[in-house]
C-alpha cells in the first residue's frame, strides 16, 4: 500500500490541458492561469482620521455581504485590530440573524429572519430606526446611493412568493417594493445605478436602484440562492442545477455557463448556495458535492476542485495577507475549516473546528474568523498559521464585519460591538 497522494494523468479528447486526479478525488488543471496581485508587505497602522464638530469618526462602507463587490470577504484592516477584544456593547434579540449586518456610515444595517430591518449605532448600539417589510427573510441587505436594499423570502405568512425593496438609510422610509414571482434569499449588490439578485426560481435581477423598474432578467436552470458577484463586468453565481454562470452586467446575456467536474470525474454533481468571491483571475466557491472548486473567471475552465469531507454552503474568503500567500478560506460541515493555496487548493492549514460549518469565513485584518453552527461558536485563527486567536461562545452563521477600528460580531440572534483591549 502506498501512503499519500497517488496522481493519475488524464488527457482529454479535444483539449491539451492535463488535469492531475489524487487519490482523494481532487482535481488541479495547472495550466489555467492564475493573476497574482501586488500586495503590501506589511498592514499599515491607521493615520489618525478627521472628526467631524461632534467628534464621530468620518464614514465608512461595508456595504455588501462580503464586504466587495467582487465578494473577497477580507478587509485589509490595520494589526492592531486582533485580539484580545473588550465589548462595547450588545443588542440582544430573539429572533434569527443568520446574516450578517452591513455598514453604511454611521450605522449598521441587518435584516432579521421575520422580515424586520434595524438600522444600528455604530457607536452606542442604539435601533435608530426599525421597518417591518415581510414574514421570512435569508439574506443581507445592501447599502448604496443612500439607500438600504433587502430581498425576502416571503411577503406574507400565506404567501410563498418573495419580494425587493428599498428603504431610505436615513429614515428607513419605504421607497419602493416589487413583489417577485417566488421567493428570494440572494444577498443583494448593488451598483451604478442598479440593484442585482437571484430568486428561487432561477430568475436573475437587475432593477434600477431609483425606483425598482426592470432592466433585464436571466434565467438559469435551477434556483440562485447566493448573491451575486461583480468583476470586470460580468457578474458571477450558482445555481441549484449544479451550474455556474458568468453575464454580462451591462444586459444580462450569458458570457459562458460551466457545471462542476462530476459528471467527468464520475462524482455525483452539487448545488451551488454559496456566494462566488471573484480573484486572481478566478471564481471561487463551495458546493453541495463537499467540494471547494476554482474556475477561470474568462471562460469557466476548472481550475481545481478540493474534496472536504461534508457539505460545503459557506462561501470563501480570498485573501492575502501581509507576509503570507494567495489563500482561499472555507469551512464544511465535516467540522473542519480550511485554508487552500489559492492557485493550486493545496491545503496550507486545516483546523479542526468539532462542529459544522455552515456559514462564510471573513478575513480581517490578519485574522480570520467563522461561525461554527454545531457548537454555536466564533472563532479567529491567524491566516497564516491557523492558530487560535480568539474563540466566543456566540454566533453560528456568519460570523464579523468590521469598520477598522473594530467587529461588529453576529450572534443566532443578537449583535455584539468589539474593540481591542
Amino acid at each position: 500500500m502506498v501512503l499519500g497522494s497517488v496522481f493519475v494523468l488524464l488527457v482529454l479528447a479535444g483539449s491539451a490541458a492535463a488535469f492531475l486526479l489524487t487519490r482523494d478525488d481532487d482535481v488541479v488543471d495547472q495550466d489555467v492561469v492564475f493573476r497574482p496581485e501586488p500586495t503590501a508587505t506589511a498592514t499599515p497602522e491607521p493615520t489618525p482620521a478627521p472628526r467631524d464638530r461632534r467628534g464621530s469618526e468620518p464614514p465608512f462602507t461595508w456595504a455588501h455581504y462580503g464586504y466587495s463587490k467582487d465578494r473577497r470577504r477580507y478587509l485589509p484592516a490595520p494589526s492592531s485590530l486582533r485580539p484580545p477584544f473588550r465589548r462595547v456593547w450588545s443588542l440582544t434579540g430573539s429572533v434569527l440573524l443568520e446574516f450578517g449586518p452591513v455598514i453604511g456610515g454611521r450605522s449598521l444595517y441587518l435584516l432579521k429572519n421575520n422580515g424586520a430591518v434595524y438600522a444600528v449605532s455604530k457607536r452606542t448600539g442604539e435601533v435608530r430606526w426599525k421597518r417591518k417589510l415581510g414574514y421570512l427573510a435569508a439574506s443581507s441587505p445592501a447599502f448604496g446611493e443612500g439607500k438600504v436594499f433587502v430581498t425576502l423570502l416571503k411577503r406574507d405568512k400565506r404567501e410563498r412568493a418573495g419580494r425587493v425593496a428599498a428603504l431610505s438609510a436615513r429614515t428607513g422610509r419605504l421607497l419602493w417594493s416589487k413583489p417577485l414571482a417566488s421567493r428570494s434569499e440572494s444577498s443583494p449588490l448593488v451598483d451604478n445605478g442598479r440593484v442585482y439578485f437571484g430568486s428561487e426560481n432561477g430568475t436573475v435581477y437587475a432593477l434600477r436602484a431609483s425606483d425598482g423598474a426592470v432592466r433585464w432578467r436571466y434565467r438559469a436552470g435551477g434556483a440562485v440562492k447566493s448573491g451575486l458577484a461583480l468583476a470586470d463586468g460580468k457578474l458571477y453565481f450558482g445555481d441549484y442545477d449544479g451550474k455556474l454562470h458568468a453575464i454580462r452586467q451591462a444586459d444580462g446575456r450569458r458570457v459562458w455557463r460551466v457545471g462542476t467536474s462530476g459528471a467527468r470525474f464520475g462524482f455525483s454533481a452539487g448545488n451551488f448556495y454559496s456566494t462566488p468571491a471573484v480573484a486572481y483571475g478566478r471564481v471561487y466557491l463551495g458546493n453541495t458535492d463537499g467540494r471547494i472548486y476554482s474556475f477561470a473567471s474568462d471562460n469557466g475552465k476548472l481550475a481545481w476542485a478540493k474534496r472536504t469531507g461534508g457539505y460545503v454552503y459557506a462561501s470563501p474568503a480570498v485573501a492575502q495577507v501581509p507576509g503570507g500567500k494567495p489563500t482561499v478560506y472555507a469551512g464544511s460541515y465535516d467540522g473542519r475549516f480550511y485554508a487552500l493555496d489559492a492557485r493550486t487548493g493545496r491545503v496550507r492549514w486545516s483546523h479542526n473546528a468539532k462542529g459544522k460549518i455552515s456559514g462564510s469565513a471573513t478575513v480581517v485584518g490578519e485574522i480570520v474568523y467563522f461561525s461554527n453552527l454545531g457548537r454555536k461558536s466564533t472563532v479567529g485563527l491567524g491566516a497564516r498559521t491557523g492558530r487560535k486567536v480568539f474563540n466566543i461562545r456566540r454566533g453560528a452563521f456568519n460570523p464579523v464585519v468590521s469598520d477598522g477600528n473594530r467587529i461588529y460580531l453576529t450572534g443566532y440572534s443578537s449583535l455584539y460591538a468589539f474593540k481591542p483591549r
